[in-house]
């Protein structure tokens, strides 16, 4: 099995994260994709943002009807700070069958050097890079003295182009407490959801 982790907070998950997952399934063959939502606090300084379980449900609620597609609740019943190289070691121990292969976006590669433990990642997870349309080839170079020969050329086999798409969850939240519409910025569902549980409002939009 083919199987795709695609790693975020998902506060909340919107169209630009489906299509990022879509477009790497169907490029890269992938049998599976799992999203993979981080433990964070409910609350960060003033803003109100989603708990653990709402991000989860949201999820459950924009994927809905997509065979390939799940959620792992993986890092979010381990709470705390989560690292992605223990998260990738214990989804292959799990799933011993499994090829993994992890999904990140071009901007992530530059900083990816700087990550707790890159080789470890590269050794459990084949990188799926992904850029916008248009943008240049990534650094590759980057990844030097990290990983084999070998392993590079199955890296740089998966580069997949997205098509360009300004959607970000910042932007949905900030819309939300602004009482302004993000209708068309994610699932239908995933927006009722927000309006019923009244997440990311200020006292002044509601």
């Amino acid at each position: 099995m083919r199987l795709g982790i695609f790693g975020g907070s998902f506060d909340p998950v919107h169209y630009g994260h489906l299509l990022l997952a879509e477009n790497c399934r169907e490029a890269c063959n992938l049998d599976r994709v799992w999203f993979l939502p981080a433990f964070t606090p409910p609350h960060k300084q003033n803003q109100r943002l989603a708990t653990a379980n709402q991000r989860v449900d949201m999820l459950h609620l924009a994927i809905a009807g997509h065979s390939a597609f799940d959620v792992s609740t993986l890092e979010i019943e381990r709470g705390g700070v989560n690292y992605t190289a223990d998260t990738l070691e214990t989804i292959a121990q799990q799933n011993p069958e499994a090829t993994l292969f992890f999904l990140m976006g071009a901007d992530s590669l530059a900083e990816f050097p700087t990550w707790r433990d890159p080789q470890r990642i590269l050794a459990a997870a084949i990188p799926i890079v992904v850029r916008r349309s248009g943008s240049p080839e990534p650094d590759f170079r980057l990844l030097d003295g990290l990983v084999e020969k070998s392993r590079m050329e199955l890296i740089l086999q998966h580069q997949v182009e997205s098509p360009l798409i300004e959607l970000s969850s910042s932007d949905l939240r900030d819309r939300r407490a602004r009482g302004l519409s993000i209708r068309y910025r994610t699932p239908r569902a995933v927006e009722k959801y927000l309006q019923a549980q009244r997440l990311y409002r200020t006292p002044d939009a509601e």
